[in-house]
């Protein structure tokens, strides 16, 4: 993110805001994925911190492939549905954490920018047998019996080739990156529990990010997430190599990481009801619903108030300049909970623009 400091501001595109404080020396941690520091498909507030660190430092965490690394080159479609169906209403995904943050409260803003990514040099992407599961992937019907891929990635040059002829280049991001739960998330809870701290499937993204799948939140960008739970709670996995907008099969060149280097700082000078994100090019606003328009009503609705309340531009306006410059795409369909994401550029702000009263929201 690219951002200069003046007299304690940090100008975001080109509005100035109060800088987080940080502490004056932030250490590096590490967060391998050990057995008991991945947790397969469920975010548990009650699982024990694996990590305490202070607002502004650094953490490389190691990620694992789904169902806790279960899933590599040799795996048949048969596995692969054994281990879907081993953990019901559970995702697949495996989730290095939770990392306490100190400081961080409900109602506080989590930012964190995305430093570096190594992923390992396994890939795959598959699709389950429709027969099975009629509901999951775009063309379900179409393909009854799944399929699997195995890829050898090239990661110094960060490439993979899907067949002779066919390169494809490696973009890594996290699938899933998330605070803690949000105790008002409508998503069932694990075994039918009524209690809103009872653990949530790692499938359907939500206002505390999970697995949102959006294919922009790559090294270099910056992610703000709304906090629900003391410590923040960080949980990243669902590792990807590439992903197009969609996600149409379920799955991307999914894949882990020797490391994902985090910078997780709190913000208790901004409010945010849905996470935003931000590239070195762009401003993007989320939404996500069960029904895809819905999705999208919410991913604009964020949008407009991103350029009322931080840009200063009279509602209105902000409606119509959406309607010319924001480039809204589809995440993903296939984690039951659609994704909508909506890219402002940051190249059409020329100058300082009005600064409203709700600059730090």
């Amino acid at each position: 993110m690219a951002c200069l400091r003046f007299r304690g501001a940090v100008l975001l595109g080109s509005i100035a805001v109060a800088a987080a404080p940080l502490p004056a020396a932030a250490k590096h941690h590490v967060l391998k994925a050990t057995p008991e520091n991945v947790q397969w498909g469920w975010l548990d507030p009650k699982e024990p911190p694996k990590l305490t660190i202070q607002s502004g430092d650094t953490v490389s965490i190691e990620t694992l492939m789904h169902a806790k690394d279960q899933i590599k080159p040799g795996t048949s479609m048969e596995k692969i549905v054994e281990l879907r169906k081993a953990n019901p209403g559970g995702g697949p995904h495996s989730l290095t954490g939770p990392i306490y943050v100190e400081g961080a409260e409900p109602g506080d803003v989590m930012q964190i920018r995305i430093l570096k990514i190594v992923p390992k040099d396994v890939g795959t992407n598959f699709n389950l047998p429709g027969k099975d599961f009629p509901t999951i992937g775009v063309l379900a019907a179409d393909f009854p019996e799944g399929h699997v891929e195995f890829f050898k990635l090239d990661v110094k040059n960060k490439r993979a080739e899907f067949a002779p002829g066919i390169v494809l280049p490696l973009r890594p991001f996290p699938g899933t990156l998330a605070v803690g739960i949000d105790p008002d998330d409508p998503s069932p809870r694990k075994g039918g529990a009524k209690d809103p701290m009872a653990p949530v499937s790692t499938v359907r993204p939500w206002k505390n990010g999970s697995n949102m799948d959006i294919n922009e939140l790559q090294e270099g960008s910056t992610i703000y997430i709304p906090v629900f739970l003391k410590g923040g709670l960080i949980w990243t996995g669902d590792s990807h190599c590439l992903q197009g907008n969609g996600e149409v099969n379920l799955t991307a060149l999914e894949c882990s990481y020797e490391e994902i280097r985090l910078q997780p700082i709190v913000r208790k000078d901004m409010k945010l009801t849905w996470p935003r994100i931000e590239t070195k090019t762009h401003w993007i606003t989320v939404g996500f619903d069960e029904s895809l328009d819905k999705a999208m009503v919410n991913a604009v609705r964020e949008e407009v108030d991103f350029l009322t309340n931080v840009k200063g531009i009279e509602r209105a306006k902000a409606y119509g300049l959406a309607s010319m410059v924001g480039d809204c795409r589809v995440s993903q369909v296939v984690d039951v909970r659609k994704g909508v994401h909506c890219m402002i550029p940051k190249d059409i702000f020329k100058g300082q623009q009005k600064e409203p009263e709700a600059a730090k929201q």
